[in-house]
């Protein structure tokens, strides 16, 4: 428990501090809008289907991204 309190201080840090970190976010977030709104939708095309596939792949690159300079600081705040 103590490393998911651990990577929250790390994230209110990094969004603080570092501009790449915080437009990674904010894209991760507005993905997950998009996303949402594409689910939220009564019927749902096989456009929209393919949509939400690519939408969901860049955001989880984008987390991947958020999630290596995460480690990356947690790495130099270690050393």
């Amino acid at each position: 428990m103590e490393n998911h309190s651990q990577d929250e201080d790390f994230k209110a840090h990094l969004l603080a501090t570092n501009e790449q970190f915080r437009q990674l976010s904010e894209q991760h977030a507005h993905l997950k809008h998009q996303i949402e709104e594409i689910e939220s939708k009564p019927h749902v095309t096989g456009e929209d289907e393919l949509e939400e596939q690519r939408l969901k792949k860049l955001k989880l690159h984008i987390k991947d991204e958020m999630n290596e300079i995460i480690a990356s600081y947690r790495h130099a705040a270690v050393h």
